[in-house]
């Protein structure tokens, strides 16, 4: 039987990770653990996962790795581990969405073949409550 993931921890994680997006809180981390397709990938602390794979499509719904740990290859070794578990769930197509502003994550996907195949005006609000678009990133998945 899996382990429960530590809420606080992963609560923590996510914001020391995040300033745009908002983190998550630990009730919203647990509400989407228990929706349906949802599944986690996680490291000891330094990074983490968060995908949905309906039919064959995956969403990565976060990647967040520790400020203290960027760098060092944790986001892409979660980006791997998500796309094997989502390949394993059935997923054959992979998206996600990225604020228009984050270009090391906007590098960790293009350079792991994620193409970008759309945008969103304003979807996300930055802290002092300016606006940040959202560009879709896609990747058809390949077996590992």
């Amino acid at each position: 039987m899996p382990h429960a993931p530590n809420l606080e921890a992963l609560a923590a994680l996510h914001a020391d990770a995040f300033e745009t997006p908002r983190p998550w809180s630990q009730t919203e981390l647990a509400g989407l653990l228990s929706s349906y397709g949802v599944f986690l990938v996680e490291s000891d602390g330094p990074s983490m996962a968060m995908g949905r794979v309906i039919a064959d499509e995956a969403e990565l719904l976060t990647l967040a790795v520790a400020s203290q740990a960027r760098g060092r290859g944790f986001g892409r070794a979660a980006l791997r581990a998500y796309e094997a578990q989502a390949w394993n769930r059935g997923a054959r197509t992979s998206f996600l969405e990225v604020a228009a502003d984050n270009q090391t994550a906007i590098s960790l996907y293009h350079s792991d073949c994620y193409s970008e195949s759309g945008r969103r005006r304003a979807y996300y609000t930055r802290p002092d409550g300016s606006k940040i678009d959202a560009i879709v990133l896609t990747k058809r998945l390949k077996g590992a």
